[in-house]
This record gives structure tokens, C-alpha cells and sequence, in this order.
């Protein structure tokens, strides 16, 4: 029986049979790829390509008109200069972009890994509801609170800068990139932490009680019912999240660690010229692009279910 306003099976407006996954009237659902980035047709999408063509043709004519476009060229995007900072030349006093790259790239790995740990840790603890827990839950929000009111390049100088001067065996003497991974791990765990509670608190709480209806241990039916639901409805911002951490690595440069923009400030100051860091932002768009846009397909993917299953 069809429900109250809806066209009746077999109508010209109703869906056609075998299209369960069909968007509902007036959602901004489109079916296929292209249709969805361009708007759909072939008129869309050669209105598309033609609106594109001259917002970048405006865009080029103002730069290359203004009055400062050579001066601007040379100091940014002086061909010469980004390949020289791109390989680097110790001998010259500068190290290669290209090179250090890969020093945010291992940070990012790191303290990804970390964090994920870390705030599901301080998410399970604030959620928890023991009495004997009260305190570690008090902890727990004070520590949420701060990090995510302190500013990340002043915690990177808090923890950079304080710790090897508290002369602890150990713990005060490693290198400056650990320094900067714990104080990423210790300002986004925070962030992540609340993402990963608004995903447990995202899970039915008939979901809860079927598994309390199997038998299972509230142990179990964390980690086999509700962590499994949690993390699937997080893992859009979660990847956005993480989109910023690859990005924040750079930060670690104020306390000297030579990672890519910390390579092109040097670069820069040697031979006075910007292009350096050209090439370290042409390196962290080559990073984070494909990233977001696989983001962007989860978050396409998680839409259509839930129209699919919000479908009558």
C-alpha cells in the first residue's frame, strides 16, 4: 500500500521497478558520476566546461594585467628556482623540499596512528557511566576542553620547548620532530575524541538492547556491535580531520626540524625568492587532494545509503 501523497506504483512519476536505490522527489541526488559533478546532461555539461573556461580565463587576464604580474612571476614561480629547491644543495646552505617531504609524511603516519588510539581511549571514558570512573571522566573533559582551546602552534612550543627543558632522563632528549608529533597527537586527539563520541552516540539504542537480548557482555557488545556502527558513520570526518593533521605537520618546522616548509623558509632566505614555497604547496596538494576527494566518494557513498534506506 502506497504511502499517503506518494504516486501510485506503476505511474509515470513512481520510480521504476529495480530502482530501490533511486533518490526520493526534491533530494539533490543525481544518478551517475557525471552528472553529479557537472549537473547533469550533455547541455550541463557543456555549460559546465564553458563557465569554467572563463572563470580561469578571468582569473589568468587579471594576473597577467596587473601591473606587479612579472615581479610576482618571478619571485613565486620562477621555474628555475623551484627545481633547485625541489633537489636541494647542502653545499649552497639549503636542503631539497622534495627530501623533507617525507618527514611530514612519516610525522602524519605516526601521529595518525597515535591519535586514533588516544581519543578513542578518552571517547570510551567520557561515555562510560561507572561511578568508580568519575574521576578519570572529569579528567578526561578538562583535557578535551584545553586542547581544544589552546592554539596547536602553542602547544608545539609548550611541548618543544618546556619539555627538554625539564631535563628528564629520557623524555628530554629526543628530537625535536618527536616533540612536535606529541603535541599533534595530544591537540587532535582531543578533536578526534568528540568525533568519535558523536559516532557512538550516532549508534540506535535498540541496537544496544539487541545485544543485551543475545547474552553478550557489555564488552562484547562494544566491540563487536557498536564500535563497528560507530566507526562507519565517522570515517567522512575523521578523513577530514586527517586532512588538517597532514596539513599541521608543518608547524613542527618552528622548532627546527627540517620538513618541507621549514626546507622552503631556508631555501628562501638564501637566495631570496618565494618559489620554494610554491613547490612545498604544489608537494602538500599532491598529498591532500587525493585524500579528499576520497572523503568526498565516502561521504557520496554514505548519502545514497541512507536515501536508499530512508526510500519507501
Amino acid at each position: 500500500m502506497a504511502l499517503s501523497g506518494s504516486p501510485p506504483a506503476g505511474s509515470a512519476d513512481s520510480p521504476p521497478p529495480g530502482s530501490a536505490g533511486s533518490p526520493p522527489p526534491g533530494s539533490f541526488a543525481r544518478t551517475g558520476r557525471g552528472a553529479r559533478l557537472l549537473g547533469g546532461g550533455r547541455s550541463g555539461t557543456v555549460i559546465s566546461t564553458a563557465s569554467t573556461i572563463v572563470v580561469l580565463g578571468a582569473l589568468v587576464a587579471i594576473f597577467l594585467l596587473a601591473p606587479g604580474a612579472h615581479a610576482v612571476e618571478q619571485a613565486f614561480f620562477s621555474p628555475e628556482h623551484m627545481w633547485q629547491s625541489f633537489i636541494g644543495n647542502p653545499q649552497q646552505g639549503y636542503y631539497s623540499v622534495g627530501a623533507a617531504i617525507w618527514l611530514n609524511i612519516k610525522m602524519f603516519i605516526v601521529a595518525e596512528i597515535l591519535i586514533l588510539l588516544l581519543a578513542l581511549l578518552i571517547a570510551l571514558v567520557r561515555q562510560s557511566v561507572h561511578p568508580a570512573l568519575f574521576p578519570i571522566r572529569i579528567l578526561a573533559t578538562g583535557y578535551v576542553d584545553f586542547f581544544r582551546g589552546v592554539p596547536l602552534i602553542l602547544v608545539i612550543f609548550a611541548i618543544g620547548l618546556g619539555v627538554p627543558a625539564l631535563s628528564l632522563p629520557v623524555v628530554s632528549n629526543q628530537s625535536n620532530a618527536v616533540y612536535g608529533v606529541t603535541a599533534l597527537v595530544l591537540s587532535y586527539s582531543a578533536y578526534v575524541s568528540e568525533v568519535y563520541r558523536a559516532g557512538l552516540n550516532s549508534v540506535h539504542q535498540s541496537q544496544v538492547a539487541a545485544a543485551r537480548s543475545l547474552g553478550l557482555p557489555q564488552r562484547q557488545a562494544l566491540r563487536y556491535v557498536i564500535l563497528p556502527q560507530a566507526v562507519r558513520n565517522i570515517v567522512p570526518p575523521l578523513l577530514n580531520d586527517f586532512i588538517s593533521l597532514q596539513k599541521d605537520t608543518a608547524l613542527v618546522g618552528i622548532l627546527g626540524t627540517i620538513e618541507a616548509n621549514k626546507a622552503a623558509e631556508i631555501y628562501s632566505e638564501q637566495v631570496f625568492n618565494f618559489s620554494s614555497f610554491t613547490v612545498a604547496a604544489i608537494l602538500f596538494l599532491i598529498l591532500t587532494i587525493p585524500l579528499a576527494r576520497f572523503t568526498d566518494r565516502l561521504i557520496e557513498r554514505d548519502r545514497r545509503r541512507r536515501l536508499a534506506g530512508a526510500t519507501p
